[in-house]
Formats: structure tokens, C-alpha cells, sequence
């Protein structure tokens, strides 16, 4: 079975929500290949317990990283939640990520309603591909 690709991105006043919103989804993210940028990687890695495969911090490069491997076609799903009220070092990172993903139609959620609709998609996805496999 192929594994669900997610990257999962937060901003610094963000992580926690995010870690907290991956802890109360774990079932579904265990059954994902995860990626993240490196300290949002470490919280979960940390917090949750899953397996994660990290990249450098926002600022240093990962949001580009990780929009490398949109553009390859090797992330299914993006979770980045963003702080709207402050400011960002590296805000053209983070519109080049987005606007990545829009270009090459991946999903995106930004913040904990849209992230919840995108899990409810990926656990559809995990449940379809395991009755296809039943099937075969």
C-alpha cells in the first residue's frame, strides 16, 4: 500500500496547536509518511511519538524543501498552520510554498478547521485503499 505523503508545517506560536491537533489524529498521521520542517519535526517526533522525516527550519530553507517536493509530485497533503499576527522573516518562503500548492493543485489547510477537513480526506483515502486491497 502507498503510504500518504503529509508535510507538516507550523509557525513558532503555532507548533504546539499543531502537536496537539497531530496527537488527537494520531491514528490516521501513523499510518502517513510524515515530513516537516526540522523543529516542527522534533516536536512531534517528541510530543507524539511518530516518525518523522525533517527538513532545515522555515527560515533556513525547509518551506522550500518542501515545495521541492511538491513540484516533484511527492507530498499529497500540506498541514501549515500560520500565525497571521506576526511578522515572518521569511514571508516569501511561505507565499512560495503556498503558491505551489496551488499550482499543482495540492491540498492545503492553514489552520485547525481546514487541517481537520484534510484529515477526514486522508482517512477516506486509508480506508478506500484498504478495501481495494481486500478486494484484490
Amino acid at each position: 500500500m502507498k503510504r500518504i505523503k503529509v508535510a507538516l508545517i507550523a509557525h513558532d506560536k503555532k507548533k504546539l496547536d499543531l502537536a496537539m491537533f497531530v496527537k488527537e489524529w494520531k491514528d490516521v498521521f501513523s499510518k502517513c509518511e510524515l515530513y516537516a520542517t526540522s523543529t516542527t519535526g522534533k516536536v512531534i517526533e517528541e510530543k507524539i511519538g511518530l516518525s518523522v522525516n525533517k527538513f532545515q527550519s522555515g527560515p533556513y530553507g525547509g518551506d522550500l524543501q518542501i515545495g521541492s517536493m511538491i513540484v516533484n509530485k511527492d507530498i499529497d497533503f500540506v498541514i501549515f498552520l500560520r500565525d497571521p499576527l506576526t511578522a515572518q522573516p521569511h514571508e516569501p518562503d511561505v507565499s512560495a510554498l503556498l503558491r505551489v500548492c496551488d499550482v499543482h493543485n495540492v491540498p492545503l489547510a492553514t489552520n485547525l478547521a481546514t487541517a481537520e477537513a484534510l484529515v477526514l480526506e486522508i482517512e477516506k483515502k486509508i480506508a478506500k485503499e484498504n478495501t481495494d486491497e481486500q478486494r484484490e
